[in-house]
């Protein structure tokens, strides 16, 4: 289960840890991406990066909260 985080008496949402993780792992993938090519053969590649990031973040979740 998630719970809050407390850093200096404040709570913080799990949120807060798991949003950048997402980020970072969508941001590797588009570089990865961009280095081999497939990237300019996507027909909408903002779509694309978006529907990755929503993935990345729903594993993340997934995983740290089991």
């Amino acid at each position: 289960m998630l719970s809050e985080l407390t850093l200096g008496g404040m709570l913080f949402s799990p949120m807060v840890v798991i949003i950048p993780l997402a980020f970072l792992l969508s941001l590797a993938t588009r570089y990865l991406m961009y280095a081999t090519g497939v990237y300019q053969k996507l027909w909408k590649a903002t779509w694309f990066e978006v529907a990755l990031f929503v993935c990345y973040l729903a594993g993340t979740v997934w995983l740290l909260a089991g």
